[in-house]
């Protein structure tokens, strides 16, 4: 899909790709991906549908991932807050005083994040496969990593088929491009489940953008270390967020299981939880970034 603009917008020091697609007359909702993951991790499908919604779509690569500009995380560290603000940068180079937010994964704790600390930004928030910003994951993951049962009454850890696919990932080879571009494709398929028709080129596509237009492509690794940063401003309540809220959950998510969504729902007054049937931890299976788009269009 061709966007109707594409260029570089300034966040601080930081160079950050975007495109726009749509009339920039119409409403503007804002795509925040999630981790490691760029701008076209929402597929053109979803985008198109949106625009024919009548919606301005901007989608852009984070940070560490892309076109845009990587960062030396030992040196400059960064968390939650900084790729929320790479957000409000986008907005401001489009002059968008405010925008209905969508973020997926990762990108949902940063549109949770606009929601509770910059409310005057946020029209509405789509939160999609996502889990509440203000939760410690790193004890769900310790113990499932380490062969432990949960504890009671925590949110439930990754399916053990993707941990196993971790251990994997951790010892196969990506020296060359093809190594590299293979192992993207095949966390892609794992993240994405069984229940529905995985789209493989789909994937292989976002994984060759992912390694041929990032400078630094390891340098994606760097979201791991930030989203683990728990710092107060992500303890913050949700129930501060006045937005008209929609979470959108897959019922085969292996990486955040649907009681996630059902926890992030049920945190923010008001909010509306969507299951999206045999929908796993990613948009690449057949009907689902139509469905999406769909349920994007749905909140107001």
């Amino acid at each position: 899909m061709a966007a109707d603009e594409a260029r570089f917008i300034n966040s601080g020091n930081l160079r950050l790709w975007t495109e726009r697609s749509g009339d920039p007359a119409d409403p503007a909702v804002l795509l925040v991906m999630g981790t490691s993951t760029p701008g076209p991790g929402w597929p053109d499908e979803l985008v198109e549908v949106l625009v024919s919604g009548g919606r301005r779509v901007i989608r852009f690569d984070h940070r560490d991932t892309g076109r845009s500009d990587w960062v030396d995380f030992s040196a400059h560290p960064y968390a939650l807050a900084d790729l929320a603000g790479d957000a409000v940068a986008v907005l401001d180079a489009y002059g968008i005083g405010a925008a209905h937010i969508a973020g997926a994964s990762l990108g949902g704790a940063v549109a949770q994040w606009l929601g509770v600390h910059r409310p005057e930004r946020v029209t509405a928030l789509t939160l999609v496969m996502s889990t509440p910003m203000n939760v410690d994951q790193g004890p769900i993951w310790a113990r499932a990593l380490a062969g432990q049962d949960p504890d009671p009454g925590t949110l439930p850890p990754p399916h053990p088929r993707f941990l196993d696919h971790l251990k994997t990932a951790a010892t196969t080879p990506r020296t060359t491009r093809e190594e590299s571009i293979a192992a993207g494709v095949e966390t892609w398929r794992v993240l994405s489940g069984d229940a529905l028709p995985f789209d493989e080129d789909a994937a292989r596509r976002l994984a060759e953008y992912a390694h041929d237009e990032a400078e630094n492509p390891a340098a994606a690794a760097n979201h791991d270390l930030a989203g683990r940063v728990l710092s107060d401003d992500r303890r913050a309540p949700l129930s501060r967020i006045k937005a008209p809220t929609l979470v959108v959950h897959g019922t085969e998510d292996p990486l955040l299981p649907l009681p996630h969504g059902e926890a992030l729902a049920a945190a923010i007054p008001g909010a509306r939880l969507e299951t999206v049937e045999g929908m796993g931890h990613s948009l690449l299976s057949e009907g689902v970034p139509r469905r999406v788009a769909k349920l994007i269009l749905s909140n107001a």
